[in-house]
């Protein structure tokens, strides 16, 4: 992928009306864009591919065209001009028929991404009509991935301000003083999946430029105590390894105007046995909640590598057995 760099120096009209209170027009602008936009005083630095930096090109043109005729700008402004200066995202790629193009969640960098079998179109098709979404099954449905897509799809889509991330950090637990380096340095291991699913998304300085702009936000799940979150899309993954107190901590930092999902597999908790999982019971806990449902991935919902499936399939069955050979166990004297 080839990157280019481009400076726009703003002489016509005053870069504070242009930019937007905070920068707030720029940044939808670059929320809709994999390249990154730098301000520096009166000139706008813009990074990425050729193409992209383009079209943004033509959309600074007309706002800055709407700004000197009416003599201000708002975002409904900025939202309408990208809306009609941005054409198709998919390049050279084979053209797509209606029910692909229906499935389709978020163009990224490499290829475009979408729900691929039934239970992902449904997964999609429920985080777009609820504000909170359970999603239970095994390594390698796609859980965490479409989840971060989807999040980025409602970030270009001016749906929500920001994108939060969590995890527990179970391994760690009180132990995380003990750990070298900084915070960050000591939680990147329970972090780091989330960063490689943004990773195969957006472009290292797209993805830099919005964790230091804290338009995504990375935390371990103790982090999130005492926050209201609005206008997010938040996402909790490894769900299984969080507390029953700590899912009730985490479902109720849901503020206005944001969604969330919850990832994780059942099968896979690594708290002490007599601690229990916040995502067990959640069926049963929260039916009928109008805005809040589930979806259940099984096995044959496995999207890596062939080998993964059955991987989870002989694990199951060992399970099985292991199971029967314990309720069988071995008889005594006498019975």
């Amino acid at each position: 992928m080839h990157t280019a760099e481009k400076k726009i120096k703003i002489t016509d009209v005053d870069p504070v009306e242009l930019f937007g209170p905070q920068e707030t027009h720029l940044q939808l602008v670059e929320n809709k864009f994999d390249t990154t936009i730098t301000v520096r005083g009166d000139t706008v630095i813009l990074r990425g591919e050729p193409a992209e930096i383009k079209q943004i090109e033509s959309i600074l043109s007309e706002l800055s065209y709407t700004l000197r005729r009416t003599g201000k700008l708002t975002l409904t402004d900025v939202s309408m001009i990208m809306d009609l200066v941005e054409g198709g995202r998919s390049g050279s790629a084979p053209p797509m028929t209606s029910e692909e193009l229906d499935s389709v969640i978020l163009w990224g960098k490499k290829e475009v991404i979408r729900a691929r079998t039934p239970r992902q179109k449904e997964y999609y098709q429920k985080v777009q009509k609820n504000d909170l979404v359970f999603c239970i099954g095994p390594a390698g449905t796609g859980k965490t991935f479409l989840a971060v897509a989807m999040a980025l799809s409602a970030l270009r889509a001016n749906e929500v301000n920001r994108i939060v991330l969590s995890r527990p950090a179970v391994e760690a637990g009180e132990s995380l003083g003990f750990l070298p380096g900084d915070l960050s340095e000591k939680i990147d291991p329970y972090l780091r999946p989330l960063l490689d699913a943004l990773a195969d998304m957006v472009s290292p300085d797209k993805l830099k430029s919005m964790i230091e702009r804290r338009i995504v936000e990375i935390i371990p799940l103790a982090y999130m105590r005492g926050r209201t979150l609005n206008h997010s899309f938040i996402i909790l993954d490894e769900a299984q390894n969080s507390t029953r107190m700590q899912m009730k901590m985490f479902l109720t930092r849901l503020g206005q105007q944001s969604k969330a999902i919850v990832t994780g597999d059942i099968t896979q908790v690594d708290l002490h046995r007599n601690v229990e999982s916040g995502l067990r019971g959640v069926q049963t806990l929260f039916n009928g909640i109008d805005g809040i449902d589930f979806v259940e991935f099984e096995k044959m919902d496995v999207v890596r590598h062939r080998l993964v499936a059955d991987i989870v399939h002989a694990y199951e069955m060992d399970d099985e057995r292991r199971g029967k050979n314990r309720s069988d166990g071995p008889t005594t004297k006498g019975s």
